[in-house]
Parts: C-alpha cells; sequence; structure tokens
C-alpha cells in the first residue's frame, strides 16, 4: 500500500518561490502603474529584477526573511496608494504630484530589496533542478 507523504520542504520551498514570484510580478506592475500616474516613464526591468527571486531564494537566510518583510512594506504602501490615485484620477483631478511622490518612495524600497540579492555573474543566478 502507498501512503500520501505529506509535502517535503521542497515542494514547500516551491510554491514559497512562486507565491514571491507572484508577489515580486505584482509589485513591478504597480510600480509601472504609479510610473504612469506619475507621468514618467517606466523603467524597463533590469537583469537584477528579472532575477531577483531566484537569487535572494538562493542566498536563503536572513536575506531571504528580510526581502520577505521588505516586500510585505512595500505591497502596504502601494496598495492604498495606487488605489488613492486612482481615486483621484477617476474623479478628474490631477494625481501626478502624489503620484510621483509614491513613485520616488517605490524606487527607494525597491531599490533597497534589490540590494539585498547578492551579486551575479555574468551567467545569472545560480540555477538548479
Amino acid at each position: 500500500m502507498n501512503a500520501p507523504f505529506p509535502p517535503d520542504q521542497t515542494q514547500r520551498e516551491l510554491r514559497g518561490e512562486a507565491s514571491l514570484s507572484a508577489q515580486w510580478s505584482a509589485m513591478l506592475d504597480a510600480g509601472a502603474a504609479v510610473a504612469m500616474l506619475a507621468g514618467v516613464a517606466a523603467e524597463k526591468p533590469c537583469t537584477a529584477e528579472r532575477g531577483f527571486v531566484a537569487a535572494i531564494r538562493d542566498a536563503g537566510g536572513w536575506r531571504l526573511e528580510l526581502a520577505r518583510d521588505g516586500m510585505a512594506d512595500l505591497r502596504a504602501m502601494l496598495q492604498p496608494g495606487l488605489s488613492a490615485l486612482l481615486a483621484v484620477k477617476a474623479r478628474g483631478n490631477d494625481a501626478s504630484g502624489a503620484a510621483l511622490t509614491l513613485w520616488e518612495e517605490y524606487r527607494a524600497a525597491r531599490d533597497a530589496l534589490l540590494a539585498l540579492a547578492p551579486e551575479a555573474g555574468i551567467m545569472g543566478p545560480r540555477r538548479s533542478a
């Protein structure tokens, strides 16, 4: 008889990485929306942004925990901020000044998160199957 095994650590980590990837992607999209409302050109995602989740997962430990906390803080700032900007815009008012302030705060928080990931070589972050 085969009894189902509880999910092992690897499966839990993969689900956690998928969740982290989805959160990171959503934050990058929200940042682009804030840039649009601020009237600035959204930055094209750089290599560090595209490989952030893999790099921070590979680093693990305190870096991963700090990244998760930082992403939660960034999400807590972006969700109500973007909602408020969209509400102001929907009423026909100019939200560009507030959007520019939120954009600057977003960039500072994003850059701080990116600084947590160790430098990758020219081949990008280490990948394993």
